[in-house]
């Protein structure tokens, strides 16, 4: 498995202005992280876990759908084998608003949607997709890849073998002159993107931005966007961001079959026992029931049921992620102020201010980022390794860190982000403490 180094740059530009700090500011921190040291800490920031806190608005699906509550809509018996690959038609009907299609275009699946995505690649490089001419298996396959980016999406190109082109991103969303310069080429099969509060940057693709990747001209008849919605109801604020449906502009454009739009439960209700969702034209979904088919009768109508009976519609979605948002919102105002408190005007870093998803993107000095990840060690905070956000783990400039606010309690994380922050400050000034 090989990096391409073919398009520009990868990732934000770092923060390089030269840092300011005295020999004095420089004893302080030092005296500061050896207090902190001795605390000996155990805070771990690495994922964007769910806290308990959120966990529990669901834990009504622990006593749902309950005894004998088990019949669809239709007088199925959620029990037995019953209903096939594409899932429960209410439970299709629930889902299609949050990812942009109608209910005949979704497919409701088990626990995870990474799981789908593997799946949709597994069947991509064994059988080939509607309209290619072979398995991507028979071909040199690359995928472009946004960066920063998410690293179970790179994770699962490495693990089918697939080249990964990286394309930066603009703050509205990947550079398209790059991209679409890219898509030209042949061997180009696919893109990830997460077009709504993207990991780790929290930025939401811009109305042209979704329409040229809708529209583009590409290389490959059977090229694919692989199109996360893993934050499509995950909102901070009151002004909820949104994107165009990429299903409904790539039809318009000719490319029904370009997007694979997945989305899950995953942050809504239980992270390890929810449902995997998957939105696509009529000819994919066509194509996934088939190969799905072998390998399953069908998955967990039960669970879909007791989702069902608990969300009830898009209505009562969106009123459970306002109590998500009551939870989650507090704790990314930490992240912020002590970012601001600490770090501002210092020139030693930047970073994001997400209106939604679970991540803030932080840039630090170029060549510091794998320092600050070892500094924070040290005091017992330990965050997700750095270069993680780019293909193959290797963030050429070693200045992005992804910082996941969420699974902390409050105090835990105020703790945490001060003692990141005296990472950063006595890492990208002057030499690192030994």
């Amino acid at each position: 498995m090989r990096l391409s180094t073919e398009t520009p740059g990868a990732g934000l530009a770092g923060a390089t202005q030269a840092p300011r700090a005295t020999a004095q500011d420089r004893r302080q921190w030092q005296e500061r992280f050896e207090a902190f040291r001795a605390r000996g800490l155990s805070i771990d920031m690495t994922r964007g876990k769910p806290c308990a806190e959120q966990l529990a608005l669901s834990d009504a699906l622990l006593d749902l759908p309950g005894r004998g509550d088990f019949l669809t809509e239709d007088g199925g018996d959620a029990r037995n084998y019953y209903g096939g690959p594409l899932g429960l038609p209410e439970a299709r009907r629930l889902f299609c608003t949050m990812l942009d299609a109608t209910p005949e275009q979704v497919a409701v699946g088990n626990n995870s949607s990474l799981a789908l995505m593997h799946d949709m690649l597994a069947f991509a490089v064994l059988h080939g997709v509607p309209g290619g001419a072979q398995p991507w298996s028979r071909e040199t396959d690359r995928f472009l890849c946004p960066v920063p980016g998410y690293d179970r999406h790179f994770a699962l190109c490495e693990a089918f073998g697939l080249e990964m082109v990286p394309v930066p991103m603009t703050g509205r969303g990947p550079d398209m002159d790059a991209v679409e310069a890219l898509a030209r080429d042949p061997r180009v099969k696919g893109m990830w993107c997460v077009p709504l509060y993207s990991n780790p940057t929290g930025e939401t693709y811009a109305p042209d931005v979704v329409e040229r990747l809708a529209r583009m001209q590409t290389g490959a008849p059977d090229f694919r966007l692989f199109w996360d919605k893993a934050y499509a109801v995950h909102h901070l604020t009151e002004q909820a961001e949104g994107v165009p449906s990429i299903l409904a502009l790539s039809a318009q454009a000719g490319h029904a079959d370009r997007p694979l739009v997945f989305g899950s439960t995953s942050k809504i209700t239980f992270a390890g026992a929810g449902l995997g969702l998957l939105a696509a034209s009529r000819a994919n979904l066509d194509w996934y029931a088939g190969h799905a088919g072998v390998r399953s009768i069908g998955p967990d109508k039960l669970n879909q049921l007791r989702h069902v009976r608990l969300l009830r519609d898009h209505a009562g979605l969106l009123v459970h992620m306002q109590a998500q948002r009551a939870i989650l919102a507090p704790k990314f105002a930490i992240v912020q102020s002590a970012l601001e408190r600490h770090l501002d005007g210092r020139g030693v870093a930047t970073w994001t201010r997400p209106r939604g998803g679970y991540f803030v993107s932080l840039q630090v000095r170029n060549g510091c980022a794998r320092r600050v990840v070892a500094l924070a060690r040290q005091l017992g905070i330990v965050l997700v390794p750095a270069g993680k956000t780019h293909p193959q783990g290797h963030d050429p400039r070693d200045s992005t860190l992804r910082l996941a606010p969420s699974f902390p309690d409050p105090a835990d994380l105020a703790t945490a982000m001060e003692g990141i922050c005296l990472g950063i400050l006595l890492a990208c000034t002057e030499e690192p403490l030994p």
